[in-house]
């Protein structure tokens, strides 16, 4: 079995944004939003599209994430002023995003080998996606423990609590949706700058990767607060590319690439398991030492 470290570990970083944006929509405002899966290619569309035609890489990749920024807004006001359901409303975006994403790059795919980018070699490449995953990790943080970020989480726990002390939960839900595929879309954009490519289909199956990461981190971290779970997309996201590394890499199962949204959907549901277990399992227990 031969996995490689630096690509994995690399990849990790890459996707904790996913779970980040993931984590902020799923579990900070309850809303499943399956709008990700278009904002990932989306981000590196934008990336992969502008570099060829000359725009300097750091610029192409805050337009990347801005992009991103304004396909999520357009997910909170598809369910927020024109009351689409939340599912639905992520879906339509995904939809069209796809179109929009085929438009942007007019083909459905950019190689980006022998242009410029925001990495000069492997070792700088794996230094700077850690400083911004942890430059943006701290700030998510910071964000979320500030007045602002508090109405945030209460608007999530409790919208009609929330609603009666003058939170804006319209705003908040579009803000969120907002911030968190514009982290998407730069994950994208930094994917396809580390990997060479842009493609069409780079989106698929994003949502069950982000989850899959965020539900990792949960079972490892039985407290919830702001900080574990944070660390938990961090962590679940780089152990969740060592698992599908690991299981591709082996002749022990059998497995091929194609049964990467297999081996994904196995995590996600062990990962669900695992508190219910936990929690059944300190039941009985409390159960005996009251007896």
């Amino acid at each position: 079995m031969n996995v490689p470290l630096l690509s994995t570990v690399e990849l990790g970083l890459i996707y904790s944004l996913v779970a980040l944006g993931v984590y902020l929509s799923f579990r900070t405002i309850n809303f499943p939003d399956l709008s990700v899966d278009g904002t990932f290619p989306l981000g590196a569309a934008v990336v992969a599209t502008l570099i060829t035609k000359g725009v300097d890489p750091l610029t192409a990749t805050a337009l990347a994430m801005l992009a991103g920024f304004l396909a999520g807004s357009l997910t909170g006001i598809l369910h927020v002023k024109l009351r689409i359901m939340g599912l639905l409303a992520g879906i339509l975006t995904m939809t069209a995003l796809y179109s929009i994403n085929m438009r942007i790059m007019g083909k459905p795919n950019i190689a980006l080998l022998g242009t410029s980018s925001i990495f000069a070699n492997d070792y700088a490449e794996i230094a700077l996606i850690l400083g911004v995953v942890l430059a943006i990790y701290i700030t998510v943080y910071l964000f979320l423990k500030s007045q602002f970020g508090l109405s945030l989480r209460a608007a999530g726990m409790n919208p009609n609590v929330s609603r009666s002390y003058g939170v804006n939960i319209g705003k908040m839900t579009i803000f969120t949706l907002a911030l968190s595929n514009a982290f998407v879309a730069l994950a994208g954009a930094l994917f396809a700058q580390a990997q060479g490519f842009a493609d069409v289909s780079l989106g698929t199956g994003t949502i069950i990767i982000g989850l899959a990461s965020v539900m990792i981190g949960e079972a490892i971290f039985r407290q919830r607060f702001i900080l574990s779970d944070l660390l938990g997309c961090l962590i679940g996201s780089i152990l969740y590319r060592f698992a599908i590394a690991i299981a591709l890499n082996t002749d022990t199962f059998g497995l091929q690439a194609s049964d990467l949204n297999l081996i994904t959907s196995i995590i996600v549901i062990t990962a669900l398991i695992i508190p219910h277990y936990r929690r059944a399992n300190n039941r009985k227990k409390h159960l005996r030492e009251n007896v």
